[in-house]
């Protein structure tokens, strides 16, 4: 879809033969993934992102597979942590892609994904991710299991959100974007060659 004035809208999608072309968005799902290997501040990692993006631009069956494995295969190279929690970090990534599908996917009959709607699903997202993973910390034993323990959780981990945040923000931007731009390229070069 491109704009009259030029801007690059979030709702773009990549067409091949007028089908959404899956492999791009598993492509940048698994680079995205693929980042969690590479060195970076504590919780400043693509995993939420990887959720919202993956959730408003696949379906939900074969489609939703994909970001579990990539997740499930960057967490074997990274090591596996306590069992409860880290079932609770895959209850956070689900939530993510619950909110990407039913705040950013055209299935819901929205006309276009604006700026404000992202922003929006990457804030909800980030506190959703914060909250499910962080009772699993709770959940796991690693903090009293009482009502103050739970307190204690979430307070030790405020510090962290910070970065959670700047990395949910860079990564969904750099999904939903590479995402806008590829389908602006290509949307030119199909027609480029339906004119040839």
């Amino acid at each position: 879809m491109q704009e009259v004035d030029g801007s690059i809208p979030f709702s773009s999608t990549i067409c091949v033969a007028g089908q959404e072309d899956p492999v791009i968005v598993f492509v940048l799902i698994v680079l995205a993934a693929a980042a969690r290997l590479l060195p970076h501040p504590p919780n400043f990692a693509p995993v939420a992102a990887i959720g919202l993006f993956a959730g408003a631009t696949s379906g939900r069956r074969a489609g939703w597979l994909v970001p579990f494995v990539a997740l499930l295969l960057s967490d074997l190279v990274l090591g596996f942590y306590h069992p409860v929690s880290m079932t609770f970090n895959y209850l956070a990534f689900a939530t993510c892609l619950l909110l990407g599908a039913g705040l950013l996917s055209p299935r819901r009959g929205l006309a276009r994904r604006s700026l404000g709607r992202v922003a929006g699903a990457v804030l909800a997202s980030s506190a959703a991710f914060f909250l499910v993973s962080n009772f699993g910390m709770w959940a796991s034993g690693y903090y009293p299991r009482t009502w103050a323990g739970l307190v204690e959780c979430y307070t030790a981990a405020l510090p962290f959100f910070r970065n959670t945040l700047a990395s949910d923000a860079l990564y969904s931007a750099a999904l939903f974007g590479s995402h806008a731009l590829l389908a602006r390229y290509l949307g030119r070069r199909d027609v480029e060659t339906a004119r040839a």
